[in-house]
């Protein structure tokens, strides 16, 4: 850990940096050989999920998109080879690259329920490290807003190119321009279909009503930045309201995140949504010599963030 850039946490509405005093890190994840020991699940049936009675024995089948595979497999099939011994089961898993369902078979329901309870652990530890894929938002990218923030853009490098780490690079595509609610791991078509279907039945259940069918009409006005020193930025947003003074879209924001959190297709971060529009990030800088020499080597390479001082940025908006 660079103590020079600790991990950020948000207490009363503020972002404030966490040091750490040890960090731990653990090499080489997806050999990782993660299982649950036979005192950490139950051998109980649970109701969340179903063990079928067949000829010979007991089943049951668990939905799993193939990028998850190895984790139940393991280090030369380490893993899986555990949990078929210490609960007398077979474990059936699709070909990599191959949707399918995993199936679990075995003489009796507790070691079926108890192999499957170890799955669903294993999954959910593995799931939460997987880097997000899609992620949910509302669209902020009308041409007003676009003209608007290409006028900040051309301000600030006009006035502000000489501050520290400031450059075009920096800037929002203006096409993409969002409100974030949350992000998600969709691993599979199946996956991506099911929040799909979550987000269309929002849209009946809730959204069309605070909403009235009608669109909301907001403003954006002023930026803020997401750490505790402008001098260090990484993030610069736009702030967001409702242009009536009511609460509507952040009743939706909320709701919505609620929804998918209870799905489990999202994890929840926070109490209540930070309704933001990222304008500026530093996860966006190029680096004119990295593309040469990755070209040259044929390998990617991973450079620290290069945060910029936005000091004068602030100054500029607010005046």
């Amino acid at each position: 850990m660079d103590v020079l850039r600790p991990p950020l946490i948000r207490i009363g509405g503020r972002v404030y940096r966490k040091n750490l005093i040890q960090e731990q890190t653990f090499a080489r994840e997806e050999e990782e050989d993660f299982y649950a020991g036979p005192g950490d699940c139950t051998d109980e049936p649970c109701g969340a999920f179903v063990v079928e009675e067949t000829e010979r024995g007991f089943q049951c089948r668990v939905e799993v998109p193939s990028p998850l595979y190895k984790y139940i497999i393991g280090k030369k099939g380490e893993t899986k080879k555990r949990l078929e011994a210490e609960t007398r089961t077979s474990i059936s898993i699709p070909k990599p690259g191959v949707e399918g369902e995993i199936v679990i078979t075995g003489q009796h329901r507790s070691g079926v329920t108890s192999a499957r309870t170890r799955i669903d652990v294993l999954l959910d530890s593995f799931r939460k490290k997987q880097p997000f894929t899609h992620f949910l938002s509302f669209a902020l990218n009308q041409p007003a807003v676009q003209e608007r923030f290409l006028q900040f853009k051309e301000q600030v490098l006009e006035k502000c190119s000489k501050d520290h780490g400031v450059s075009s690079s920096l800037f929002q595509n203006p096409a993409k321009l969002h409100l974030t609610l949350g992000t998600l791991v969709l691993l599979n078509e199946q996956e991506i279909q099911k929040a799909c279907d979550l987000l269309q039945r929002c849209k009946e259940d809730f959204v069309d009503q605070v909403t009235g069918g009608q669109p909301l009409t907001v403003e954006v006005a002023g930026v803020e930045y997401m750490n505790d020193d402008p001098a260090m930025t990484d993030v610069l947003y736009a702030k967001v309201r409702m242009k009536d003074g009511s609460d509507r879209l952040q009743m939706v924001a909320d709701q919505l995140v609620e929804r998918f959190v209870a799905s489990g297709l999202m994890l929840k971060e926070w109490d209540r949504v930070k309704l933001h529009a990222t304008v500026m990030n530093t996860l966006f800088r190029k680096d004119p010599t990295e593309e040469r020499n990755n070209t040259m080597t044929g390998k990617s390479s991973f450079k620290e963030r290069e945060s910029f001082n936005g000091q004068n940025i602030l100054k500029l908006v607010t005046s």
